[in-house]
C-alpha cells in the first residue's frame, strides 16, 4: 500500500511521473467523460436528432469564437513553469491578467458575432447562457495548465470528476424539468461553474499572491511566445469545427445532429492519447535542446505507445460501427455509421500527430506547426464544401481525413528535421496483434454476443498477443514494477 501510494502522489521518475499523470488523466478524463455521456446521450435521445442538432451547432459556433479567450496561454504556462519553477506564480499572474482582457473579447463575439452565422432555429436564444459556459471552461482549463506545469494531475482528475457530475445533475435535473435546448445548456452552465470554483478552492494556497506577482515585463514575453500557439489553436479549432458548421449551412439540424453523434465518439477517443502526452509534455520540455538523444528515446517510446492505442481503437471501431452507434445512441442515429467508420481512420494520424505537434512545442518551433495546421484548415474548409452538397455527412468525413492527413503528415516531415526519430522498426509486433485481434471479432461478431463483451474481449486478446510477442513497452508501461520499487534504467 505504500509502494502504490508513493506511486500515485509522489513525482519520483520520469517514467514513473509520466505513468503516474496518465493515469490519474486517463481515470479522471474516463470517469469524467462517462458520466457527462449519460447526460448527452439522454438528451439525445430526449431532444430527439434535430434538437441535439440544435445543442450541438450553438456549442460548435460558440467555442469557435471563444479561440480568442487563450490565445496560446494556457500550454505556453505549463511550458514556461515547468522550465522555469521558480517563475511559476510571475507566470500564472501574469497570463492570467492577459487571458481576463482576451475572454472579454471573446465574450463580446459570441453575444454579437456568432450569432450573425447561426442559421438554425432555436439558436439565437443560447448565446447568452453558452457565454458564461465559455468563460468558466477556459478558466478551469488555464488552471489546470498550472497543474500540470507541477505534474499533479490528481488534482485535474478530481476536479474534472466533480464538474461533470454536476453538469449530469444539473443538466439531467434541467431536462427532466422541461426538455428543451435551453433548460439543457443552462444546467450544462451551472455545472461548469461548480468546477471552476472547485479548482479555485484545491488551488487556493497557490493562489495567494496572485495579485501581487503580475510582472509587466513579463507581458511582452508572454504575448510573444503565444501568439503561435493561438493561432495554431484558432487553426485547429477551425479543423474540429468547420463540419459541423458547413454542415449546418448546407444541410440540415438532422445532418448536424448524425454528425455530431459520430462526432462526439471520436472526441472522446481522440482524449486518450493526450492523457500520456499532457504527462509527457514537462519532461519533454525539460529535455529539448539539452539532451536530445534522450528526448528521442523517450519521444520514440511514446510514438509507439501512441501507435499501440491507435490501432485497436481504429481497428475495432471499424470492424464494429454499426453496433456501436445503434448502441450509444439507439437506431435513429444508425445512418451515421458510416461517417463513424470513416472518422475511425483519424486515429492513425491524430495519435501520432498530437504527441509531434507538442515535441514540435518543446522545441519551441510552433510557428512551422502553425503553417501545417493552417494548409489543414484551409483544405478542410474546400474539401467540405465540395463534398457535403453531394454526399453529406459522410463527405464531410472524407474531408477530415484529407485535411488531417495533409497537416499531420508535413508536421511529422518537421519534427523529422529537428530530432530525427524512427517509427516504423516498432510497429511489426503491435500490427501483428491488431490482426490477431481483428480475426477475432470477425468469428465472434455473427455469433449473437453483445457487442461490449466482444470489445472487452477483444482487448484482452490484443494485449495478450502484445505479451505473447514480448513487445518491451508492455514492461515499460507497466506500472506494477514501479509501485515495487523497480527504478527506471
Amino acid at each position: 500500500m505504500q509502494g502504490l501510494k508513493s506511486f500515485l502522489f509522489e513525482n519520483k521518475s520520469i517514467r514513473q511521473t509520466v505513468l503516474k499523470n496518465t493515469f490519474w488523466l486517463t481515470f479522471g478524463n474516463i470517469i469524467s467523460r462517462l458520466i457527462r455521456a449519460v447526460l448527452i446521450i439522454y438528451a439525445a435521445r430526449v431532444l430527439g436528432v434535430a434538437g441535439y442538432g440544435v445543442f450541438s451547432y450553438a456549442l460548435s459556433l460558440a467555442g469557435f469564437f471563444a479561440i480568442f479567450a487563450d490565445i496560446g496561454l494556457t500550454p505556453l504556462l505549463t511550458r514556461e513553469s515547468a522550465r522555469n519553477p521558480e517563475k511559476r506564480t510571475a507566470y500564472l499572474s501574469t497570463a492570467l491578467g492577459i487571458k481576463f482582457i482576451f475572454m472579454a473579447i471573446s465574450a463580446l463575439l459570441i453575444l454579437f458575432i456568432a450569432p450573425l452565422f447561426a442559421k438554425l432555429e432555436g439558436v439565437q436564444e443560447l448565446f447568452y447562457i453558452i457565454v458564461f459556459l465559455f468563460a468558466f471552461d477556459t478558466l478551469r482549463d488555464f488552471f489546470f495548465g498550472y497543474t500540470r506545469s507541477i505534474e499533479k494531475m490528481e488534482i485535474e482528475a478530481g476536479v474534472s470528476i466533480i464538474t461533470n457530475l454536476a453538469i449530469l445533475v444539473l443538466g439531467a435535473g434541467a431536462l427532466f424539468l422541461a426538455p428543451s435546448t435551453k433548460l439543457l445548456t443552462m444546467g450544462y452552465t451551472a455545472g461548469s461553474a461548480v468546477g471552476l470554483f472547485a479548482v479555485i478552492f484545491v488551488l487556493r494556497k497557490y493562489l495567494r499572491e496572485i495579485f501581487s506577482s503580475f510582472r509587466k515585463e513579463l507581458v511582452k514575453p508572454i504575448l510573444t511566445e503565444a501568439w503561435p500557439f493561438a493561432l495554431a489553436g484558432l487553426l485547429g479549432t477551425i479543423m474540429l469545427n468547420t463540419d459541423m458548421l458547413m454542415l449546418g449551412w448546407l444541410k440540415g439540424a438532422s445532418d448536424v445532429g448524425l454528425y455530431s453523434a459520430a462526432q462526439k465518439i471520436i472526441l472522446l477517443v481522440y482524449l486518450v492519447p493526450g492523457y500520456l502526452i499532457v504527462s509527457l509534455f514537462p519532461s519533454l520540455s525539460r529535455l529539448a535542446n539539452t539532451d536530445n538523444e534522450r528526448f528521442r528515446s523517450i519521444f520514440e517510446k511514446a510514438i509507439k505507445a501512441m501507435f499501440l492505442l491507435a490501432f485497436p481503437f481504429a481497428v475495432g471501431g471499424i470492424l464494429l460501427a454499426p453496433r456501436i452507434i445503434s448502441l450509444v445512441y439507439g437506431e435513429a442515429y444508425s445512418p451515421a455509421a458510416l461517417a463513424f467508420t470513416i472518422l475511425l481512420l483519424t486515429f492513425f494520424l491524430v495519435f501520432p500527430g498530437t504527441l509531434i505537434s507538442n515535441a514540435v512545442f518543446a522545441y519551441n518551433k510552433q510557428k512551422l506547426f502553425m503553417w501545417f495546421i493552417g494548409l489543414g484548415a484551409i483544405a478542410n474548409v474546400i474539401f467540405n464544401f465540395l463534398l457535403i452538397p453531394p454526399y453529406g455527412i459522410f463527405g464531410s468525413a472524407i474531408a477530415t481525413i484529407g485535411s488531417q492527413l495533409l497537416a499531420n503528415g508535413f508536421n511529422w516531415l518537421a519534427m523529422k528535421r529537428i530530432n530525427n526519430f524512427q517509427t516504423l522498426i516498432h510497429l511489426p509486433k503491435i500490427i501483428a496483434a491488431a490482426a490477431l485481434m481483428s480475426v477475432f471479432i470477425l468469428a465472434t461478431s455473427g455469433l449473437g454476443i453483445n457487442v461490449i463483451v466482444i470489445i472487452a474481449a477483444a482487448a484482452l486478446v490484443y494485449f495478450a498477443a502484445l505479451w505473447l510477442f514480448k513487445e518491451p513497452i508492455i514492461r515499460d508501461l507497466n506500472p506494477l514494477a514501479l509501485i515495487n520499487g523497480v527504478k527506471e534504467g
